[in-house]
């Protein structure tokens, strides 16, 4: 028995192998192009920040002190000396985890602000082409976008394809806090798209917030660099490695303010980066739908004390790609399976791919018990409704 599953599994990982090698190998030439360079390091503006003694004190470096130290730091300053540093360095402390919420959406308004009239200066700079001048135009829409009132920008970079996070509801006062991660083809402009928007970070967001209790807040979180289309970084984990830390830091960032530790729902993509980071993300869920693996062949593998959920419906794409992890190639074991020990989500009503978060979904009323904390094997049912 025992060498009839060792040769089942072999020859699976051979056909995987073989799968994952026509994919990297017949889009090369297309993919190589599109290969993505991971945003890593602290925020825009730290040397500035390093260099900074206006307070007579050294600023906590942004890419060694922790985000309990940051909040602790920020809690010994006044009024006044946060509003300064704010004035002086918005793009540092809009981005930088540990410090308070309402004075990272401040400083984002003016980091936001500040690469607006950039922007718009370069549409009509004389000495740009007009491939530039169009990029400009586009940039500054999308800044003016962001600037909306009521928008409540948590993180803000516009350096490469640019990284983002919103929130939605009072995350300062909220009882419980969830976090969504997202997967391929994901960034500053595409985030809160029109198109398609149940497979956004934002629509994700936005329709869990709709769909939760009052007391949950949820934040959509850009924060990493994703893969562009199919090729090898998405069938690598090079990108999730990169990420796997960043939001760690993050969620570390919230729970030093004060912040209850988040449910974090993790799509496609996003959920390699979770589960590289599991071990050490202050997490209370880990939600994986849609996942090509998380990098483990089981829950106990993650090294965490989160719960575990996942869900994948019939029709999501993804259960064609083959469910290991060879040479690099691949994300391992599929989360909804019964062996790999994670809790089921019901997905039936879901289609597709992104359609998890569409409104009246199964699968997403069980998103909203595991978001606002009442959870349990026993209180989702096969169709999501609570009991």
């Amino acid at each position: 028995m025992r060498l009839r599953s060792w040769k089942a599994r072999s020859k699976r990982a051979l056909v995987a192998a073989s799968l994952m090698t026509t994919v990297v190998v017949g889009t090369a030439g297309w993919a190589i192009g599109n290969e993505q360079q991971p945003l890593t390091g602290p925020p825009p503006g730290t040397s500035s920040w390093r260099a900074d003694r206006s307070l007579d004190v050294r600023l906590p470096d942004p890419a060694t002190a922790s985000p309990a130290r940051i909040s602790a730091f920020f809690d010994s300053l006044s009024p006044a000396e946060r509003r300064r540093l704010v004035a002086r360095h918005p793009s540092v402390v809009g981005n930088l985890d540990g410090a308070p919420v309402p004075l990272r959406y401040e400083a984002n308004s003016r980091f936001l602000k500040q690469e607006l009239a950039r922007e718009r200066a370069r549409s009509t700079d004389p000495d740009l082409t007009l491939q530039d001048h169009e990029r400009a135009r586009s940039l500054a829409a999308r800044y003016e976008d962001l600037l909306a009132p009521g928008r409540q920008i948590l993180a803000f970079d516009p350096r490469g394809r640019g990284q983002i996070a919103e929130v939605y509801g009072d995350l300062s006062a909220a009882e419980h806090v969830s976090v969504v991660v997202p997967g391929s083809d994901i960034d500053l402009n595409s985030f809160d798209r029109s198109k398609d928007k149940y497979g956004t970070p934002a629509g994700m967001g936005r329709s869990l917030r709709a769909a939760a209790d009052a007391r949950t807040a949820v934040v959509a979180w850009v924060g990493y660099t994703t893969p562009v289309g199919l090729g090898p970084d998405a069938a690598t984990g090079r990108l999730a490695e990169a990420g796997a830390p960043r939001l760690v830091r993050f969620a570390q960032g919230l729970t030093a303010v004060g912040a209850p530790r988040p449910a974090v729902f993790c799509h496609s993509y996003g959920s390699v980066v979770c589960g590289l980071a599991a071990p050490r993300l202050p997490a209370a869920d880990l939600v994986v739908f849609g996942s090509p693996g998380m990098r483990a062949d089981s829950v106990s593998d993650l090294h965490t004390t989160a719960r575990v959920w996942a869900a994948k419906d019939d029709s999501d794409w993804i259960d064609n790609v083959p469910s290991v992890e060879l040479f690099g190639l691949g994300h391992g074991e599929d989360p909804t399976d019964p062996g790999f020990g994670a809790r089921h989500v019901p997905a039936e009503q879901a289609e597709g791919h992104t359609g998890y978060f569409a409104p009246g979904t199964d699968s997403l009323r069980a998103f909203a018990l595991i978001a606002d904390g009442e959870a349990s094997p026993d209180s989702i049912t096969p169709t999501g409704a609570r009991t």
